[in-house]
C-alpha cells in the first residue's frame, strides 16, 4: 500500500530551491553519477606552509616546485627513461618556463625538434598530474587562450595508437609552425604547477620581517585554492587596516626596527613623511642610538639616522597606545605592563617586578608624568595621519579583505587540527578560561570568539564594537594568554631601554612543554573535533632550531611544527630556510628547505635546489576523496539529491518547471 511521504516546511523550501538547479529526474541522476565518480578519485595533494614573513622569492620558489612534488612527479612519469640531469632541466623549465626558454632557445638555431620533444614530455606530466581530477576541474585550470588545443593533447581517448600519435604530432607541429610553441610550453608548465598541488594551506605570519608581504598576498589571491589560519603578525596588520591605533603603531615600529619599509612605502603607498617631520623636530638633538635599524637597505630619502629617529618616536607612541588599551581592559590583567608609570626620569631608572634598573635612554621629551599614556597633540596628529592612510590604502584593504574571506583562527581538516601558535592551557593541560567580549570562554569556544571579534573589528558599523574587536586583536598580538603569542609578556620596552638581558626573556606558556605529550595532543584533537587516532596538530609560530638539535615532529607524530625560518632574519637561528608539509593520497612528507638562490643562478648552474624530505606517514590504503571531509560533503549532497528525486516521484514537486510551480503539500 502507498504510504505518502511527509516533508517539514523547511525541507520543502530547500528541495524547491534545489529543483531550480536540477529541474528533472534525469538532471538529478546525472549529478548523482558525477558526484559518485568524484568520490572514487584519489585525494588531491595538500601543501602546508607557515611563517612566510614577507620572504616572497623563497615562498614563490616553494610554490613553483611544490616542496619537491614536481620533481617526484617527473620521476614517476619517466623513471630511468629520462636521465637525472634531463629531469632537472625539465623541472627547471616547469618552475621558471620564461627564464629557462630564453636560455635554451639562445643555444638553438632550429628549436623545432626540441620544442616537439619538450611539449610531448610536458603533456605526459600533465596527464599524470590530472589523473586525480575530473575533466571539468582540469578544464577550469587551463589557459583559455589554448584551452581547446590543450584539451585535445591531453585526451587519451583515441583508440588507434598510431592514429593517435599522428594526430598529436600534427597538433604539436602546427602549434610550433604558427609561432605558438613558447606559449604552449609556458602554459603547460603553469598547468603542471597548478595541478600538482590541489589545496594550499597557510598557517599564519605572512607579514613582517621580510621585504615583500604584499607580493605574497598577490600570489595567494591568484592561487586556485587557499585556506589561511591567521598568525599574530597577520592579526596586527588586519587590526591596523581596520583602524586600530595601537596595532598601527606596532606595525610601523616593526618595519622601522628591521629597516623593512618596502611593504609600507612601495607595497601599500603609506607615507611616513609626517612621522619623519615630527621625529626630526622632536628628536633633532637625540642620537637615538638604541633605535638604529637592525638590518635592511636604507630606503631612498630615509637615511639610517632618520629611520632611527622615526623608530624612537613610534616606539614611544606605541608604548602609550598599548597602555591605553590595557587601561581600557582590566580583564586583560596586564597592569604589570604599564611600564611608563614605572619610569623615574629624574633618577633615570625604571622599576620592573620589584627591581630598579637604569634606563639606557633618558630622553623622553613627550612623556607627561601626570598621565604617561597621553599622546601630545603632535603625536596625535601623526597617529591620525597613519590611521587614515591604512584605512584608505586600496591594495592593503584588498589584501586584508582576502585574509578575512579565506582565513580563520583554526581549522579541522580531514582529522587534522591546524592553528598558528598555541593554546591557553595550565600546566596540567587543561584549557584556561578567559573573559572575552563579556563571556568566560576556553578552548575551541575561546578561539571562535576571537575570530568573531576580529571580524567585528573590520566589518562592524558600530564604533564601540569595532574598538572592542581591535583591542581583542591587540591582545592576540601580545597578551599573555593569547593563542597567537603564547608567552608571559612581550618585552619590547625592556629590549629598548634596559641592559640586563634577563629582563628581555619572553617565557613560553605551558603549551610548549606539553606539546611533546601524545596524550595531551590527543585530548586537544578530540576537543576540537579532530581525529585523535589518525589526525595530527599542525602549528607554525615557533622556529624549529635545527642547528640546536630541535625536531619539528613531536608527540610520536601527533604534532608537527612547520616554522623553519623561511625569512632570512630567522635562518641564522634555525639553520635551514623553512619547513613545509606535503600530504597526498599515499603519504605525508616533511620538506626542509635550504637558503634561496636566484632562479637565474639555478638555471645557469643547471641545478635544482630541491628540499630534503622526510617521510612522516604512509597510508595503508590510498586515500580517496570519499575518505575526506570533501567526501562527507559530497555524500550529503548526494543524499539531498536522492530526496529531490523522491519528491519528484511522489508528486510533491513537478519536473521541468525550474522550481517556478508551487510546492504541493
Amino acid at each position: 500500500m502507498f504510504v505518502p511521504t511527509t516533508y517539514d516546511p523547511q525541507e520543502l523550501r530547500l528541495l524547491h530551491l534545489l529543483s531550480r538547479r536540477y529541474p528533472t529526474i534525469s538532471d538529478v541522476h546525472t549529478e548523482i553519477i558525477n558526484l559518485n565518480a568524484i568520490l572514487a578519485l584519489p585525494k588531491g595533494t595538500d601543501h602546508y606552509i607557515s611563517d612566510i614573513h614577507g620572504a616572497y622569492e623563497q615562498f614563490d620558489h616553494i610554490l613553483r616546485h611544490a616542496s619537491g612534488a614536481i620533481r617526484r612527479k617527473i620521476g614517476q612519469a619517466f623513471g630511468i627513461e629520462l636521465p637525472r640531469q634531463q629531469q632537472i632541466e625539465l623541472a627547471m623549465l616547469i618552475y621558471y618556463p620564461e627564464k629557462k626558454l630564453r636560455q635554451v632557445l639562445s643555444t638553438l638555431s632550429d628549436p623545432h625538434d626540441w620544442m616537439t620533444t619538450t611539449i610531448a614530455q610536458l603533456v605526459r606530466i600533465v596527464r599524470s598530474s590530472a589523473q586525480k581530477y575530473t575533466r571539468s576541474k582540469v578544464r577550469k585550470r587551463l589557459d583559455p587562450h589554448l584551452a581547446y588545443i590543450l584539451e585535445e593533447l591531453l585526451d587519451e581517448g583515441q583508440v588507434d595508437h598510431l592514429q593517435k600519435d599522428r594526430y598529436y604530432r600534427s597538433i604539436v607541429s602546427t602549434i610550433i609552425e604558427l609561432g605558438e610553441g613558447e606559449n604552449a610550453i609556458i602554459t603547460l608548465a603553469s598547468l603542471i604547477q597548478n595541478l600538482v598541488v590541489d589545496r594550499l594551506y597557510i598557517l599564519g605570519d605572512i607579514y613582517d620581517r621580510g621585504p615583500a608581504a604584499e607580493k605574497v598576498m598577490d600570489r595567494l589571491i591568484s592561487y586556485h585554492y587557499v585556506s589561511i589560519q591567521w598568525g599574530n603578525h597577520d592579526v596586527i596588520w588586519m587590526a591596523a587596516a581596520a583602524g586600530g591605533d595601537a596595532t598601527i603603531a606596532n606595525v610601523v615600529r616593526i618595519a622601522l626596527r628591521y629597516g623593512n619599509l618596502e611593504t609600507l612605502l612601495d607595497g601599500y603607498d603609506i607615507s611616513l613623511r609626517n612621522l619623519m617631520s615630527f621625529a626630526n623636530d622632536t628628536y633633532a638633538d637625540d642620537p637615538c642610538a638604541r633605535f638604529q635599524p637592525k638590518h635592511g637597505p636604507v630606503i631612498e630619502d630615509y637615511t639610517s639616522d632618520a629611520v632611527a629617529r622615526m623608530h624612537k618616536a613610534m616606539s614611544i607612541i606605541q608604548l602609550k597606545l598599548d597602555a591605553q588599551v590595557i587601561r581600557r581592559h582590566p580583564e586583560y590583567a596586564m597592569d604589570d605592563r604599564l611600564l611608563l608609570d614605572a619610569i623615574n626620569l629624574d633618577a633615570g631608572t625604571v622599576s620592573l617586578y620589584g627591581k630598579t634598573y637604569p634606563l639606557l635612554d633618558t630622553r623622553w621629551p613627550t612623556l607627561n608624568p601626570a598621565d604617561s599614556a597621553a599622546l601630545t597633540p603632535e603625536e596625535t596628529a601623526v597617529v591620525e595621519d597613519l590611521r587614515y592612510q591604512f584605512q584608505h590604502s586600496a591594495r592593503l584593504q584588498t589584501h586584508i579583505h582576502f585574509l578575512y574571506s579565506y582565513g580563520n583562527m583554526f581549522q579541522v581538516q580531514d582529522g587534522n587540527l591546524k592553528f598558528h601558535g598555541c593554546l591557553p592551557v595550565d600546566t596540567s593541560g587543561n584549557f584556561i578560561t578567559f573573559p572575552l567580549g563579556g563571556q568566560e570562554l576556553a578552548g575551541p569556544a575561546l578561539l571562535s570568539r576571537y575570530e568573531q571579534l576580529a571580524r567585528t573589528a573590520y566589518f562592524s558599523q558600530n564604533p564601540e564594537a569595532r574598538k572592542e574587536g581591535q583591542d581583542a586583536m591587540w591582545y592576540l598580538w601580545c597578551g599573555p594568554l593569547s593563542p597567537l603569542f603564547g608567552r608571559l609578556r612581550m618585552t619590547t620596552f625592556e629590549r629598548y631601554f634596559v641592559a640586563d638581558p634577563s629582563t628581555h626573556e619572553e617565557a613560553k606558556g605551558p603549551y610548549y612543554d606539553l606539546r611533546d605529550s601524545e596524550s595531551f595532543c590527543r585530548r586537544v584533537l578530540e576537543a576540537f573535533g579532530g581525529n585523535p587516532d589518525h589526525g595530527c596538530i599542525i602549528n607554525g609560530h615557533t622556529p624549529v632550531k635545527v642547528r640546536k638539535g630541535e625536531r619539528p615532529i613531536m608527540a610520536n607524530g601527533k604534532l608537527i611544527v612547520i616554522d623553519g625560518g623561511m625569512s632570512k632574519p630567522y635562518q641564522s637561528v634555525t639553520g635551514i630556510a623553512g619547513y613545509t608539509l606535503i600530504g597526498n593520497s599515499h603519504e605525508m612528507t616533511l620538506a626542509a628547505h635550504s637558503a634561496f638562490i636566484s632562479p637565474d643562478e639555478m638555471i645557469t648552474l643547471h641545478q635544482d635546489v630541491a628540499p630534503q624530505t622526510e617521510l612522516i606517514a604512509t597510508f595503508p590504503q590510498r586515500v580517496l576523496i570519499a575518505d575526506t571531509d570533501t567526501g562527507v560533503m559530497l555524500k550529503d549532497q548526494i543524499e539531498d539529491l536522492r530526496k529531490l528525486v523522491r519528491a519528484y516521484r511522489n508528486g510533491v514537486l513537478v519536473e521541468g518547471t525550474h522550481g517556478d510551480r508551487p510546492i504541493r503539500q
